[in-house]
């Protein structure tokens, strides 16, 4: 079969479009002359601009389509952008009814999708149940394309922070009150699951421990609720951490984590950033599990709770117990130490 065009459907989070990006490496380096075109939701698109393994990104804006009316409007001009191109393969890794819709759309002959697909996508792409489909979600992706011929060799994450994005978040960090020459590290606080979070009380210890060792916390995220969960940990903390919750894209987040000595968080979108840059990480996790979302190619620097309800999957937890508390400031901080020595 003859590929030269082909259509990835990895819509969001933001962490499951960081975990999908190694597929446009490995697509490109079987595949150089084919055109890669990639659908997102507008959250994550800035992680592929400047990608040099994707020649189009198309974009979908999920909440123009949620009414009757905002349907009719905007689907022509979704469906003649999509179908500009003649698709020789699509690749649905959102595996759900949405990306379902866009892959059989798409009228590409041939159909792939994830081991896990869920709301009936299955019956429009055919699942790949590869040797990982028990494994880290980052190679559940990559087994899709090892379907489709693809070698993978190298899992790269192609995260592209241009000249002037950098120089943006050096200055952002500078009028924060901060050198970003001097050792810093990233507190990533936020999460869209509850339960992801570490209570605000130990990362105000963790901020004064750092402190303690002139290491500069610096808290990041996005969110209105990241901005509630720093100012309860600035106000608890002896020193407060320096702030810049929502003051970035994502690529000038990308740039600062880059040159942090380690980053600390849960299992959220940052984090897996921080892993797919290579940077040392912290994961605290409870409802879900290193093997499927730890920090890739970090496992061993995933802290895990040792509860019996834990990888539970669930967004809120049944027992009402704020599942990330049993994680020490000390466990934090003696894997913190143990990394950047």
């Amino acid at each position: 079969m003859s590929i030269k065009n082909i259509l990835v459907v990895k819509l969001s989070a933001i962490g499951d479009v960081i975990h999908a990006l190694p597929v446009s490496y490995a697509l490109k380096e079987t595949f150089p002359d084919a055109k890669v075109t990639w659908v997102v939701e507008p959250p994550a698109y800035d992680l592929l601009t400047n990608n040099p393994y994707i020649d189009h990104i198309i974009v979908f804006e999920k909440k123009k389509f949620k009414s009757i009316n905002g349907f009719f409007e905007n689907f022509p001009a979704f469906s003649a952008e999509l179908k500009k191109i003649k698709y020789d393969v699509v690749l649905d890794l959102q595996g759900l009814g949405k990306s379902a819709v866009i892959a059989w759309m798409s009228g590409a002959p041939l159909k792939l999708g994830c081991s896990n697909m869920r709301e009936l996508s299955n019956w429009v792409s055919k699942p790949v149940c590869g040797s990982n489909q028990n494994g880290h979600i980052v190679e559940r992706y990559l087994d899709v394309v090892r379907a489709l011929g693809c070698k993978v060799e190298k899992v790269v994450f192609p995260v592209e922070i241009t000249e002037k994005e950098a120089d943006i978040a050096t200055k952002l960090m500078r009028q924060a009150g901060m050198n970003s020459n001097n050792p810093y590290v990233v507190l990533a606080v936020g999460a869209n699951w509850a339960n992801k979070r570490w209570p605000t009380k130990f990362y105000a210890a963790l901020v004064d421990a750092l402190y303690a060792k002139e290491i500069i916390p610096v808290v990041i995220g996005g969110g209105v609720i990241d901005s509630r969960l720093v100012a309860e940990i600035n106000e608890k903390a002896e020193i407060p951490a320096v702030d810049l919750v929502g003051k970035t894209t994502l690529k000038q987040l990308a740039y600062m984590i880059k040159n942090a000595k380690a980053v600390v968080g849960g299992d959220t979108g940052p984090m897996h950033l921080a892993a797919g840059l290579g940077k040392p990480v912290v994961m605290l996790m409870g409802p879900t599990d290193t093997n499927r979302n730890g920090p890739y190619g970090q496992a061993q620097n995933a802290i895990e709770i040792t509860r019996t309800c834990k990888h539970c999957w669930k967004r809120k937890c049944r027992f009402n117990i704020d599942c990330l508390e049993e994680i020490t400031v000390g466990q934090v901080m003696d894997q913190l130490q143990t990394m950047m020595e």
